[in-house]
């Protein structure tokens, strides 16, 4: 076996960081290439040695093979690891590294050329036997591609040949917007990927959307490690994994892993890999691509076999066999992946670049995994992907996970850019979720009109309210202190207060009690008990004897209260207090210029209206490029274009007039 000396990540963010660590273990050096805005970032903390390398824009840099393989020579590294993204399935990135006497870890640079191709990749598979979706594309005859791809019938999908990450992707529902359609995802897949090349395949309403892991070495040895379920999606990029899919039996199971590791086998497959699978409504399932690269959401399937991937990985790259064959698999438990991103949901999920000022992950539990490369000061870069951080939960049932998830979820803090926690949250309580019928119209069918909370009902509203009551009380205590006047002493009457959440008011009685209050509400007694400090959030407590966690923010004259996905700005008055507060005018606020900002940096893509022109509520405005994603944003509601700011292929700085109103 060849021992690593040196290993250069060629990788930025929670994956560095969590390349650097596994390399650690395995008392090899390692060091990071980054750009100059990533100097102080958590990969540089966390590898041996940074070696900066020069971009413009700062992405570039982690896409120059040349550079990368220059700093390879500089710092003696004689192997690299490309993680997820950037070039890790870039076939002439491979050649060029072996070309230079460095081992590269991952496949050969010939798996990567053929499956990285998808129209290629496709026709290897059919040829090869394995199940494909009826599909047209366009090299084939491209004066017909419009009219081939129609015959297949609609819906259909609209695909980049050298895609990935949701890039170049259109559902289209009839022979009318087809041709549109066409040119959109053309022009798309030609500025992310440098090759406009386009494939349609029919689109599988009601689909799932489940992978198979697959390692190979040198020696022709494959195995798989179980599937995972990738369905939970929000504009073709996953947001919730999970791993097993709750939809499998064990006999669907080892078909979809014996057809992975055949085609494994047909290429030629070694390191880490992924064979991805679209499942119809009738269990029956079809190729959809090969990654040839560790995947973002790998985490769950190293919680329920036990293996660190990224290990594998290297000791293949080493020459080293597999030390175990398909017998000696064993998959237990459940876990799950939720991706947090620095992204607004109340606004159509667009990116939320800025500065992290407070970042409290949730504290250390078991069955809990956090990967990222942030910190508490840290930057989320306009540049890059919007992910924060990969919050993991496993157990021995799904059950279990799902509630550690939620839990973990709730006690995360983030203050800064915008994030979706909140959105998260109200995933793992959506009843769909929690009963497995997953599929990949998930967010589209249960939040058609964007998420802007997770209605408060149920147990959610009686903890609301049970906390907002033990802060309020806890605060007038301290302010009681604070004047000098001494603690009451012995019990307190019960007393009348009227909690309102977002102006709706909710009567109670409140009887304190050591260690807490007792609340009575629509004739039902609430236990809540739990400490509280000026500032501390989140908050740790009970109600009736179960353990939740809710986020307190300090506002004027109240709080901000969110627990469970739903959030709710919180005043608890005397009842006389609350009647004069509902009397009290609301400010109109007509007369305002009404204008559309830029929610972030970025560059202005098209400008979709003109002066004078009457749009809809919802109709497209404008698209604007940031953090690695088209931003549609949209008109929030009917009116005239008064005037057009910007153009195509402007500058933009966050905030930046685009469109007027009249």
């Amino acid at each position: 076996m060849t021992r690593f000396a040196k290993v250069l990540i060629a990788n930025r963010g929670e994956i560095a960081v969590r390349v650097a660590r596994t390399l650690r273990t395995l008392e090899i050096s390692s060091v990071v290439a980054h750009h100059a805005t990533d100097a102080d970032s958590l990969a540089c903390r966390e590898a041996d040695e940074a070696h900066e390398i020069a971009g413009n824009p700062p992405s570039a840099a982690y896409l120059d093979v040349t550079a990368i393989v220059a700093a390879c020579r500089a710092t003696g590294a004689d192997a690299v690891h490309p993680g997820y993204g950037f070039l890790s399935e870039n076939a002439a990135f491979a050649r060029a590294v072996e070309a230079a006497g460095i081992r590269f870890i991952g496949p050969s640079p010939e798996a990567i050329e053929l499956m990285g191709d998808k129209v290629r990749a496709r026709r290897f598979v059919a040829e090869g036997g394995f199940p494909v979706l009826e599909a047209a594309d366009e090299e084939d005859a491209p004066e017909t591609f419009a009219q081939r791809a129609a015959a297949i019938g609609f819906p259909l999908l609209i695909k980049a040949a050298a895609g990935g990450g949701g890039r170049g992707m259109r559902i289209v529902g009839d022979a009318a917007e087809l041709e549109a359609q066409l040119s959109i995802a053309k022009g798309e897949a030609a500025r992310y990927f440098g090759d406009g090349r386009l494939y349609c395949e029919r689109y599988v309403e009601r689909s799932r959307h489940i992978e198979v892991q697959v390692l190979g070495d040198a020696e022709g040895h494959v195995v798989h490690f179980g599937e995972r379920e990738c369905s939970i999606q929000r504009r073709f990029q996953k947001i919730v994994e999970e791993a097993p899919s709750p939809l499998l039996d064990g006999r669907m199971r080892a078909a979809m892993g014996a057809q992975a590791v055949a085609l494994a086998r047909a290429v030629g497959y070694r390191s880490a890999g992924t064979v991805e699978f679209i499942v119809d409504s009738k269990k029956k399932f079809y190729f959809l691509e090969m990654n040839t690269r560790l995947q973002v959401e790998h985490p769950v399937t190293e919680m329920v076999s036990g293996l660190d991937l990224v290990e594998q990985m290297i000791r293949i790259a080493a020459g080293e066999p597999l030390a175990f064959g398909q017998q000696d698999i064993r998959l237990d438990g459940w876990a799950i992946e939720a991706r947090i991103y620095a992204e607004d949901p109340s606004r159509g999920f667009l990116p939320s670049p800025g500065r992290l000022l407070r970042y409290r992950p949730p504290p250390e539990a078991e069955g809990i995994r956090l990967d990222d490369g942030v910190y508490e000061g840290a930057e989320v870069s306009v540049f890059y992907d919007p992910l924060i951080a990969k919050l993991c939960a496993s157990g021995p049932t799904r059950e279990v996970a799902i509630a550690r998830m939620r839990a973990a979820l709730d006690a995360f803090e983030i203050r800064g850019p915008r994030h979706n926690l909140g959105f998260l949250a109200a995933i793992m309580r959506h009843p769909r979720f929690v009963a497995g019928r997953l599929g990949v119209g998930f967010v589209a069918e249960e939040y058609a009109d964007g998420f802007h909370g997770a209605p408060a009902e149920g147990e959610v509203l009686d903890v609301l309210i049970g906390v907002a009551v033990l802060v309020h009380v806890r605060a007038e205590a301290r302010a009681s202190r604070n004047r000098g006047q001494a603690p009451r002493q012995g019990s307190r009457p019960r007393e009348r207060w009227v909690v309102s959440l977002d102006g709706a008011p909710h009567p109670v009685a409140v009887s304190e009690q050591a260690g807490g209050v007792d609340v009575e509400l629509d004739g039902r007694r609430l236990a809540v008990r739990g400490a509280w400090a000026a500032g501390a959030t989140p908050l740790a407590v009970t109600v009736d004897g179960r353990d939740v966690t809710v986020q307190v923010e300090r506002r004027s004259q109240g709080y901000r209260l969110s627990h469970a996905g739903s959030a709710a700005f919180a005043v608890v008055r005397r009842p006389r207090a609350a009647e004069l507060a509902a009397l009290m005018p609301v400010k109109s606020a007509r007369g305002r210029k009404r204008v559309l900002l830029s929610p972030m940096p970025g560059r202005v893509v098209s400008i979709a209206v003109r002066a004078g022109q009457e749009v809809k509520a919802g109709e497209p405005l404008a698209v604007v490029d940031a953090m690695k994603m088209e931003n549609v944003l949209r008109a929030e509601r009917d009116g005239r274009i008064a005037r057009v700011a910007a153009a195509a292929g402007d500058s933009l700085s966050a905030d930046q007039l685009i469109i007027e109103f009249e």
